[in-house]
């Protein structure tokens, strides 16, 4: 017997309309829901500063009545962010920005890149059976940790781990039409401007670059420079 999930029989309910599923890169982005860790929460920012929340604003100076909700946990990992999903698909987003993935290698000592990649891939393929319109956005993670205090034998324990989570989030984009922003190997990752004192979570600076990579990728903002 198969189950149906509540939150995605309710979401196609309220979302039903009649008329055919638009594209998801031509639709006007309404209303928005951000999944993930404390890279998305905005760990060591002021309200407003993080990413997220600035991508929000870009997006909602065109839409009146635009709706956010950022659903983003400090500590989540994979899993974590599949219990996110639910509250998410009530807000019937047009957009929806999943990452992840970090806190899988971080927490630790055998990071399981498949698992991962089944997970990411089973939360949009539950978005997309909720809302077949719904954008969604991923990005890869730093694979370079300049001003994080690690060990050695840690610190290539972790970095080796992120280039594979890294592969699978670029497969199960490429795979299902996800759009991915590629922080991997940023210049910024090199500029300690763009951390806080902990050296992992990006600071003020690092957020707003980072909600301009995002607004870029979406097309509502040009290249700069």
């Amino acid at each position: 017997m198969t189950t149906v999930d509540p939150y995605a029989r309710i979401a196609r309910a309220l979302s039903v309309s009649g008329g055919p599923v638009a594209h998801e890169a031509s639709r006007p982005i309404r209303s928005y829901a951000a999944l993930g860790d404390s890279f998305t929460a905005g760990t060591g920012c002021a309200p407003g500063e993080p990413w997220a929340d600035r991508l929000a604003e870009r997006l909602a100076a065109s839409q009146p009545g635009f709706v956010y909700r950022n659903l983003a946990v400090e500590g989540a990992t994979s899993a974590d962010v599949l219990e996110q999903l639910g509250p998410a698909l009530m807000v019937e987003p047009d957009l929806v920005t999943v990452v992840c993935g970090a806190n899988d290698v971080l927490f630790s000592v055998r990071p399981d890149a498949p698992l991962y990649a089944r997970r990411l891939a089973g939360i949009v393929r539950r978005l997309r059976d909720a809302l077949p319109a719904v954008r969604i956005v991923t990005a890869t993670a730093p694979e370079r940790w300049d001003f994080l205090d690690l060990g050695p034998r840690t610190r290539a324990r972790v970095e080796r781990g992120i280039v594979r989570f890294n592969a699978a989030t670029r497969e199960v984009a490429h795979t299902h039409g996800v759009d991915c922003l590629e922080v991997a190997g940023h210049p910024g990752l090199g500029d300690a401007s763009n951390f806080v004192d902990d050296g992992l979570h990006p600071s003020p600076r690092g957020h707003e670059r980072a909600a301009a990579g995002f607004a870029r990728l979406l097309g509502i903002e040009e290249e700069s420079g």
